[in-house]
């Protein structure tokens, strides 16, 4: 009997203990948003609010590039259908790359910094059931149209954010 009101006592005291321990604030770790991160400027929509294909990292340079792909309902249903998609007329992609910096709160960690880029490629319905492709850079701070093209064949940069797959999560 004598163990069990020592075992029931010890709990209480670690509870107790671990329970004072998170009645404060921790000043060493506040959170916060990367509003270094944001996109401003002149953009047609704002990718961020969709759906994420995939997402990657080029080193090399000053501290590379990171990037996400992300895609309208349309362009997120085939690529994450099709293991090669024809992108049907209404889809549209966006690759958003940024600067990398480095995370304040992880040491060696990399967070995205200023947005350098942001390209759209959108698909609509042309002649004959093809396709036509219109693909459009942002560019500067803030950000602003520096490129755009169109055609019934994607140009080459259009047609590398075409072939992005989705990522696939286990």
């Amino acid at each position: 009997m004598r163990a069990r009101v020592r075992l029931s006592v010890a709990w209480a005291m670690s509870a107790a203990i671990l329970l004072a321990g998170c009645s404060e604030e921790n000043a060493r770790v506040r959170t916060h948003l990367n509003t270094v991160a944001a996109l401003r400027g002149d953009l047609p929509v704002n990718p961020m609010q969709w759906k994420v294909i995939t997402s990657g990292v080029q080193s090399g340079g000053a501290g590379g590039v990171m990037y996400t792909v992300f895609g309208n309902d349309a362009a997120v249903a085939s690529a994450r259908t099709n293991a090669q998609p024809e992108y049907p007329a209404g889809a549209v992609i966006a690759l958003v790359a940024w600067s990398q910096q480095g995370d304040p709160r992880w040491f060696g960690g990399r967070v995205p910094g200023t947005p350098t880029s942001v390209e759209f490629v959108t698909v609509g319905a042309g002649a004959n059931g093809g396709r036509t492709y219109e693909y459009e850079q942002y560019g500067g701070k803030p950000l602003r149209k520096i490129a755009a093209e169109s055609g019934a064949k994607p140009g080459e940069r259009a047609s590398y954010l075409l072939a992005q797959r989705a990522a696939v999560m286990p």
